[in-house]
C-alpha cells in the first residue's frame, strides 16, 4: 500500500521493519539491481545488525539550563543500565500504534504522541546507522502487521500515525507491505521454479501468516499473495502470563485494602497494565502513583503495593524484562527455570515449570492456531 505518489525515477530505498521488540533495515540501490545492503549500527568495538525498539529519556542541567536527552536502541539500554535514576525507559511502544485510547504520555514535562515517539526513535536510528549508508534514503518501504496489536486496533489510525512520523523524519515517499510478505520475498530470491510459500511471522506484539504463490519466468520472480491473517498475540503476551502468575503476587496482586470499614480486593487493572511492557512504561504518572499510594496506606499488608510503586517510580521495566525473557528462553529447552529479580529490598525468586507455563499460554496458543487455520 502506498501513502505517497511514487516518483517517476527509480530511487534508493530504505526497507524498514520496525518491530515491537527489535528493528532492522536494509538499503536497496537501483543502480545495483538485486543488491541489498543491511543497515548496521557501529557501537565501539561492536557492530549491531539489530536495533532494539526502545527509548530512554533523561535530563541534564538545572532550572533554565535543564534539557531532556534521549537515546534509542542498544545505547538506550546501555544508558539506562548505567544511569537508571531519573531515566524514563520505554519499550514495546509500537503496541500503541493502532490504539485509539492512547493519546499522549508525559516524559519529563513534555507530552509525546505515538508519532512523536516513533519520530524520535527514527532520528536516533538514523544517527547510529553506519555512515556508509548515511544519509538514509528518503524513499521508504516499511513493514506493517497483518493484524495490529491491541484489544480494538484501528489500522487506519496506525498508518496515519506512521505517516506523520515518517514525514517528520524526512521521508517523502512511503509504501507499506505486510511483514510476512516481505519475508516471503527474501525466501524467493533464489527460487528456480514455481513455489507456494507459507510464511509465519512471530513477533513481540503480533503473529502474522501469509500464503504467497511465486512464479518464475524469464523476467524474474513474480509474487501472487493468496491469503493472509494475523492475531495480536505473540511474545509480549507470553511475558504477560509470567508476570501475572509469578511476579505480580509479590507486588500486591490478590491483596486487600479497607474502605469505609469494608475489606476490598485491590483493583486488578493496575496489574493488567503492569504486566504489559507498553502499559508499564506509561504507568509513571502522578495520578496512578497517588492512587497506589492511597491503596497501600489502607492495605492489610502494604508491602507488596509499596514494592509495586517502587518498580514504577524507578522505571524497572527493563531489568524486569530481562528476568522474564531469561526464564522464557530457558523454558524452551528445560523443564523448569529460576526467575530471579532483585532491586534493593525487592527480592523475587521463583521456580517456573514449563508444564505450568504451557498451561498459562494455552489460550494464547489457541488464538494463534485459530488465526492460522482461517
Amino acid at each position: 500500500m502506498s501513502r505517497k505518489s511514487p516518483s517517476p525515477a527509480r530511487r534508493p530505498t530504505l526497507g524498514l521493519d520496525f518491530g515491537t521488540t527489535n528493528s532492522v533495515a536494509a538499503f536497496a540501490d537501483p543502480t545495483r539491481p538485486g543488491a541489498v545492503v543491511p543497515v548496521t549500527f557501529p557501537d565501539g568495538a561492536t557492530t549491531h545488525s539489530v536495533f532494539r525498539s526502545a527509548l530512554d529519556f533523561w535530563t541534564e542541567g538545572m532550572r533554565e539550563g535543564r534539557r531532556t536527552l534521549v537515546e534509542a536502541g542498544p545505547c538506550a539500554i546501555a544508558h539506562f543500565v548505567e544511569s537508571p535514576e531519573g531515566s524514563r525507559f520505554l519499550q514495546s511502544f509500537k503496541t500503541f500504534a493502532a490504539s485509539g485510547s492512547f493519546r499522549t504520555t508525559n516524559v519529563h514535562g513534555r507530552s509525546f504522541k505515538f508519532e512523536d515517539l516513533l519520530a524520535t526513535f527514527l532520528e536516533r536510528f538514523a544517527a547510529h546507522a553506519d555512515p556508509e549508508v548515511s544519509p538514509l534514503p528518503r524513499r521508504l518501504m516499511c513493514g506493517r502487521p497483518v493484524t495490529w496489536a491491541g484489544a480494538a486496533p484501528d489500522p487506519r489510525l496506525a498508518e496515519t500515525r506512521y505517516d506523520a512520523a515518517f514525514a517528520a523524519s524526512g521521508f517523502d515517499e512511503v509504501h507499506y507491505v505486510h511483514e510476512p510478505v516481505a519475508a516471503a520475498f527474501w525466501f524467493a530470491r533464489g527460487l528456480k521454479k514455481d513455489a507456494t510459500v507459507l510464511v509465519a511471522d512471530f513477533g513481540g506484539g503480533t503473529s502474522d501468516f501469509s500464503v504467497v504463490r511465486f512464479t518464475v519466468g524469464a523476467d524474474g520472480v513474480h509474487a501472487h499473495p493468496l491469503a493472509q491473517t494475523g492475531v495480536g498475540v505473540a511474545g509480549d503476551g507470553f511475558d504477560y502470563r509470567i508476570i501475572d502468575r509469578v511476579i505480580s503476587p509479590h507486588l500486591g496482586k490478590n491483596s486487600r485494602y479497607k474502605s469505609f470499614g469494608k475489606w476490598l480486593d485491590v483493583p486488578l487493572h493496575y496489574f493488567a497494565d503492569f504486566a504489559r511492557w507498553n502499559r508499564l512504561a506509561i504507568m509513571k504518572t502522578g495520578e496512578t502513583l497517588r492512587e497506589l499510594g492511597r491503596l497501600a496506606a489502607a492495605a492489610e499488608d502494604p508491602t507488596g503495593l509499596e514494592r509495586l510503586i517502587e518498580v514504577i517510580e524507578e522505571d524497572l521495566g527493563y531489568p524486569l524484562y530481562r528476568a522474564v525473557s531469561e526464564v522464557k528462553t530457558a523454558l524452551s529447552s528445560a523443564e523448569e527455570a529460576r526467575l530471579v529479580f532483585r532491586h534493593h529490598d525487592i527480592v523475587i525468586e521463583e521456580t517456573v515449570r514449563r508444564a505450568d507455563f504451557e498451561t498459562w499460554i494455552a489460550d494464547d496458543l489457541e488464538k494463534i492456531q485459530v488465526a492460522f487455520e482461517q
